[in-house]
């Protein structure tokens, strides 16, 4: 799996957004706001051909003081919000 083309992470105001370009890409019915870890996950994963899940976790677990359940956890989260909203490609 890797981010679809078009989408980009911003800050703004404070608050982490993915942005989209492109026709095919936007749906102003929502807006993608991250929270830090997932902002975190996105710059790891962002511009490259393959992401694993287990990739994320080893990246997450060597940034952050947390176990590797609880990591596990969160980005098997994140990665599943990002499918549901159509991020993955």
């Amino acid at each position: 799996m890797r981010i679809k083309e078009g989408f980009e992470l911003r800050e703004i105001c404070g608050e982490h957004v993915i942005l989209s370009h492109g026709m095919d890409n936007i749906d102003f019915s929502k807006i993608i706001s991250l929270n830090e870890t997932a902002a975190f996950l996105w710059k790891q994963a962002v511009g490259k051909e393959a992401i694993s899940e287990d990739g994320l976790v080893s990246s997450l677990l060597e940034a952050y003081e947390v176990d590797e359940e609880t990591a596990r956890k969160d980005v098997a989260q994140v990665l599943a919000k990002w499918r549901e909203i159509g991020l993955l490609a």
